[in-house]
């Protein structure tokens, strides 16, 4: 980019400068915001924490046990809420019992947190998985069967980094549809996040 300009000489005749802008882009700050630039990093993450989730599914249902154990941390957080018989997911990671065919009929992640809901193929029983996922390896999961849950955000987390907490304010990010189809009722749960 050239410009020129005109520059008052000391005898007042005009002196005409040529002044060359060259930009190079390790010089040129990057024109994306800062939160813009962390927000796209909490997106790539967030989407390769469900990649993670989905590959474990798939390899669940190949029964592929060693992809499931480069997936899980050996010493992996386990709870779980409902029916006792309901276990389905620590069955079938420990092999105690045929496996329960998990199909995730919907997979949404927030941070390192990915939650995937489902049900079984008569419709009678419905799980959601609330799985947390560090550096690519799955840690911990929460097992849900037949129960109703309410995901909320308590603050807001950029790159990593927690807000402060309003709390009066938690608002629901994702509700689980499924938990309804049995035609029954089920408990609630809030999940905080």
């Amino acid at each position: 980019m050239n410009h020129c300009c005109t520059v008052p000489h000391l005898n007042s005749v005009p002196l005409i400068l040529s002044i060359s802008f060259q930009f190079s882009s390790s010089y040129c700050p990057n024109p994306k915001p800062k939160l813009a630039q962390e927000l796209d990093t909490l997106a790539d993450s967030e989407t390769k924490n469900r990649d993670v989730v989905l590959k474990l599914y798939d390899a669940l249902r190949s029964r592929d046990v060693d992809s499931v154990h480069r997936t899980l941390t050996p010493d992996l957080d386990y709870w779980f809420h409902g029916p006792p018989p309901h276990q389905f997911l620590m069955r079938t990671l420990t092999g105690v019992s045929p496996t329960f065919e998990f199909v995730p009929l919907s997979v949404v992640s927030f941070g390192s947190t990915v939650i995937a809901e489902g049900c079984d193929v008569a419709s009678s029983i419905s799980w959601i998985h609330a799985w947390t996922v560090a550096h690519g390896i799955i840690t911990q999961v929460r097992e849900y069967s037949n129960t109703s849950l309410t995901v909320t955000r308590v603050g807001d987390v950029v790159a990593g980094r927690s807000a402060e907490i309003a709390p009066s304010h938690c608002p629901s990010v994702w509700e689980s549809q499924f938990s309804g189809r049995a035609g029954k009722s089920v408990p609630g749960l809030v999940l905080a996040i």
